[in-house]
C-alpha cells in the first residue's frame, strides 16, 4: 500500500463559494470493486452547488464534484471492465471529482472512446446521461414519437443544449425556455424548434400558441420553484411533468387534486443516480451517449474553463446564471 498526494477541493461546512478550500489529501490503493483514476479534466454541475449550499445535506468534510475524465492508474479486485492505462470518464456518487487523483467505485466509470477528448469527456457525462434518461426513459403515456412537442426549461444550460440537439435528432419539436435573448438564440442554434425568453414573455401562453392549444406531452424542468405552476398549464391531457432539479429553489408542496383538474397529468421527480445504479444500465446509457456524440449529431459546448484553484469563481458564475453550455475545471 502506498499513498499519493493529490490536490482536492473540500468544504468543512455548508455555505457559499467561500467555503470551497484547496487542500492536499493522501490517496491510497483501490479496494475490491474500486479504481484509482488520475483526472485530466473535471465537470462542474448545479448539483455541486446544491451539495455545497446544503440544499442536499452531506456529512462533513465533503470533497465535491460528480464527474470527470482521466486515466485509470490501478484497479481493485473484481473489476473487469477497466484496466490500468484506460482512458475513462464518469458521472458518479459519491462526490469527490474536484481533485487530481481519487479512488472510487468502478461501476459507473466507463471507458472513454478514442474519438472523444478528455475535456469533452469531463463535460458530457453527468449532463449527457441526464439528457439520455430524460429523452429516452422519462416518457409520457404512449412514449414520444417524431413530431411530438416537449418543453425544456433552461435550454441553454449544459443539459439543455445537449437535449436540444438530441431531441432534434429524434425528430421531436423541443420548445426551450431561457432567461435572455442570447440564451434563446443559442437554444435555437442547437436545434430547438422554438425558444421563449421567460424574462419577458408568459411561457405558458406562448406554448399554447406554438402547439395550437394542444399543449406539450412532457415538460422537463430543472428550474423548480419559479417555473412549476406555469409548467403544469403547458401540458396536454395525460402529459408528464418531469422534475429533475431545482435551480431556483425547491417546488412548494401541492395538492394532488390539481393534477386532475389540469388534465389527469402525471408528475415524476427523477435523479440520474437511480438510472446509473447498475454497471449494465450505466454502460448502456453511456454507449447511447457516446454514439450520438461521436456521430456529430450532438456537440458538447464547453463555454467556460476554470483552473481547479479558481473553483470559487466557477461556482459564483454558475449561480449568477453567467454560464452557458458546459463548464470544466482544468488541472
Amino acid at each position: 500500500m502506498h499513498s499519493i498526494q493529490s490536490r482536492a477541493i473540500r468544504i468543512d461546512q455548508h455555505g457559499g463559494p467561500e467555503q470551497l478550500k484547496l487542500v492536499t489529501v493522501s490517496v491510497g490503493d483501490p479496494g475490491p470493486g474500486e479504481i484509482r483514476i488520475r483526472h485530466k479534466a473535471v465537470g462542474l454541475n448545479f448539483i455541486d452547488v446544491y451539495q455545497r449550499s446544503g440544499l442536499y445535506p452531506s456529512p462533513m468534510p465533503l470533497q465535491l464534484g460528480m464527474e470527470a475524465s482521466g486515466v485509470v492508474e490501478a484497479v481493485g479486485e473484481g473489476v473487469s471492465h477497466l484496466q490500468p492505462g484506460d482512458r475513462a470518464a464518469y458521472a458518479s456518487q459519491p462526490p469527490g471529482s474536484y481533485c487530481d487523483v481519487r479512488v472510487m467505485p468502478a461501476k459507473t466509470v466507463c471507458k472513454l472512446p478514442e474519438a472523444i477528448d478528455f475535456d469533452t469527456g469531463a463535460a458530457m457525462m453527468l449532463k449527457g446521461l441526464t439528457a439520455q434518461y430524460l429523452l429516452k426513459k422519462t416518457l409520457p403515456q404512449g412514449g414520444l414519437q417524431p413530431g411530438d412537442f416537449v418543453l425544456f426549461h433552461a435550454a441553454a444550460g449544459g443539459v439543455g443544449l445537449i437535449a436540444c440537439q438530441w431531441a432534434k435528432a429524434m425528430g421531436l419539436r423541443l420548445i426551450g425556455t431561457a432567461g435572455s435573448q442570447e440564451k434563446c438564440a443559442l437554444a435555437l442554434a442547437n436545434g430547438a424548434y422554438a425558444a421563449i425568453n421567460y424574462a419577458v414573455e408568459d411561457f405558458a401562453a406562448r406554448v399554447r400558441e406554438l402547439t395550437n392549444g394542444q399543449g406539450v406531452k412532457v415538460v422537463y424542468d430543472s428550474v423548480g420553484k419559479d417555473t412549476w405552476d406555469q409548467s403544469l398549464d403547458c401540458l396536454a391531457p395525460f402529459g408528464l411533468m418531469a422534475s429533475f432539479g431545482n435551480a431556483s429553489g425547491p417546488v412548494a408542496p401541492f395538492s394532488p387534486g390539481i393534477l386532475g383538474t389540469k388534465g389527469s397529468i402525471y408528475v415524476t421527480r427523477q435523479t440520474l443516480f437511480t438510472h446509473i445504479a447498475t454497471r449494465e444500465s450505466t454502460q448502456a446509457m453511456a454507449d447511447d451517449l457516446f454514439a450520438v456524440v461521436a456521430s456529430g449529431q450532438v456537440k458538447i459546448h464547453i463555454a467556460q474553463r476554470f483552473a481547479l484553484e479558481d473553483v470559487q469563481k466557477a461556482h459564483i458564475a454558475l449561480e449568477a446564471r453567467q454560464t452557458t453550455g458546459c463548464t470544466i475545471l482544468t488541472l
